[in-house]
């Protein structure tokens, strides 16, 4: 699991969403869990989706400012 550094006090700003997901794809989150991999299932769902985003757009995400947030945070 990779960890974003961020300086005091500054957060990144989240939105809150709802999703639905197959029960097979939460047991494994919550296998995930116990094993330490994950804290959570958002942040299993944050890094899925991150590295969904970097594998299919990767040439376009910096023109987009995807990591645009992330970077000032460091």
């Amino acid at each position: 699991m990779s960890e974003t550094k961020k300086m005091p006090g500054k957060k990144t700003q989240m939105a809150n969403i709802t999703i639905n997901i197959p029960k097979i794809y939460d047991r494994n989150i919550e296998k995930l869990k116990k094993l330490k991999i994950v804290p959570s299932r958002s942040e299993a769902v944050r890094l899925a989706l991150k590295e969904f985003l970097q594998r299919e757009y990767s040439r376009n995400l910096e023109i987009l400012g995807f990591f645009q947030e992330e970077e000032e945070s460091i």
